[in-house]
């Protein structure tokens, strides 16, 4: 009778722990995620290049294959919000880096807003840079 209830206790004891280290195991915040941009200048003009990087802020890696599905490039920070560009996404030339293709009218500040998924992850991250325009 004893040995039942030991067993008993034994049970609840390691369940009971189970799962309270599960409850603690720390688990990927979206908010562990930004993107920074590789230039934050740019000459004025067509088709110019701007590369951004997604990185792990807990890692400092890189993180590749994110699924990029809003982009929007104004001029916002210059109470310009009006004025909007086209963006045009370019293949990637290294894991983490995401670049875009973009005509920049005239000069000054341009925020580009980007919202993202990363693989494996729930919730979005969504980053608005300022880039400078220069003549």
């Amino acid at each position: 009778m004893k040995a039942i209830q030991f067993s008993r206790g034994l049970r609840v004891a390691l369940t009971g722990a189970a799962l309270t280290s599960a409850a603690t195991v720390a688990l990927a915040d979206i908010k562990n995620y930004e993107f920074k941009l590789v230039e934050p200048a740019v000459k004025t003009g067509p088709d110019r290049t701007i590369a951004v990087k997604l990185v792990d802020k807990t890692t400092g890696k890189p993180v590749p294959d994110a699924v990029i599905f809003a982009t929007r490039l104004d001029m916002a920070p210059d109470a310009m919000q009006e004025m909007v560009t086209k963006l045009t996404p370019l293949p990637a030339t290294e894991p983490g880096t995401y670049r875009f293709k973009a005509s920049f009218g005239m000069a000054g500040r341009w925020q580009l807003s980007l919202g993202a998924k990363v693989q494996g992850e729930t919730g979005t991250i969504e980053n608005k840079l300022v880039i400078q325009a220069d003549k």
